[in-house]
């Protein structure tokens, strides 16, 4: 696509990979780990999908006053900043401490088992969700996952966790979910009852296990046996992703407010100006859907899944 100017003057522009064909915001945990903190931080920002990487070779990355700012965690110290938001005020130093450390655990270990089976072992279903179009769109496509496959292996070997055999790669996969899930326990976040900036990263990371790897061992766990890591991922996306809908949602983890408004909704948008106050399209035209309300004008701050509702539904079972 020919390049375009961007002003970013006073706003933030986000540069990520294309939305994926699934309906799904993002196949990069740190694309929508970044996304999902921007509306957390109820940040208006303008997505880009121009596939162009940063300077130092990362996506996500912003331009914020024709200043550009790459890796997840630079960007967010950078907003921080420059903003003054801050979703960890909250949190006493053990606390941030404890984020921190979670954080890495998600970031710099977890990730590397789930790109091993989103981009080696479920490769088929993975090109299926990848969005390009065109005359040779296919075999662009093949060809594509097919590189990133190998980019994947090498830097896993590289990294270290990629020497191991695939068993052991899924016993520390599961370890790591298993250690969210303690964590995590009966809570309505990761640190509590408010919403804090480790949420975003856990969400980006444990959203691909429930949405874009169909019928593997991560789905099949967080389904199954971590059912609060399900509902966690359920509580987040309906509170700050209302407009994201996927076909295969199992009403196991809707609440009777959210049943009626799963059966409508649009689709994401691409290049709309986002803020949670009010969103805009291309033309500029005012979208009165928020993150705050669902589809049927119900406060989504009071349709969070709680165990209870687990509970009540295995007893109707």
């Amino acid at each position: 696509r020919k390049e375009q100017e961007l002003d970013s003057k006073d706003a933030i522009i986000l540069h990520q990979f294309s939305r994926p064909s699934n309906g799904v915001p993002s196949l990069s945990p740190f694309c929508l780990k970044m996304e999902t903190y921007l509306r957390m931080a109820d940040l208006p920002y303008q997505n880009y999908f121009d596939g162009k990487l940063s300077p130092q070779g990362k996506m996500p990355w912003i331009e914020y006053n024709h200043k550009k700012v790459s890796g997840t965690e630079f960007i967010i110290d950078f907003l921080e900043e420059k903003l003054g938001v801050n979703l960890n005020k909250h949190l006493g130093p053990h606390e941030r401490a404890v984020s921190r450390a979670v954080t890495k655990m998600v970031e710099e270990h977890f990730y590397w088992t789930l790109a091993y089976c989103q981009w080696v072992e479920n490769l088929h279903e993975t090109q299926k969700m990848v969005s390009l179009f065109g005359p040779f769109s296919d075999l662009l496509k093949w060809i594509l996952c097919h590189l990133t496959k190998g980019i994947v292996k090498r830097e896993m070997y590289g990294h270290g966790i990629g020497r191991f055999s695939e068993e052991e790669m899924y016993t520390l996969m599961e370890k790591d979910m298993r250690t969210l899930a303690r964590l995590l326990g009966d809570k309505k976040y990761i640190m509590g009852p408010n919403v804090s900036t480790v949420d975003a990263t856990v969400f980006g990371h444990l959203a691909q296990a429930m949405w874009t790897l169909p019928g593997t061992r991560p789905e099949r766990l967080i389904k199954g046996e971590l059912i609060n890591l399900a509902m966690y991922c359920e509580r987040i996306r309906r509170k700050f992703w209302p407009e994201w809908h996927h076909d295969d949602d199992n009403t196991l983890y809707e609440s009777e407010e959210s049943s009626e408004a799963s059966k409508t909704y649009s689709p994401l948008q691409d290049f709309s100006f986002y803020s949670r106050t009010e969103t805009f399209d291309e033309e500029g035209n005012s979208i009165s859907q928020t993150p705050d309300t669902d589809y049927t004008g119900h406060s989504l701050f009071d349709s969070d899944v709680d165990m209870d509702d687990y509970r009540d539904h295995e007893q109707c079972k």
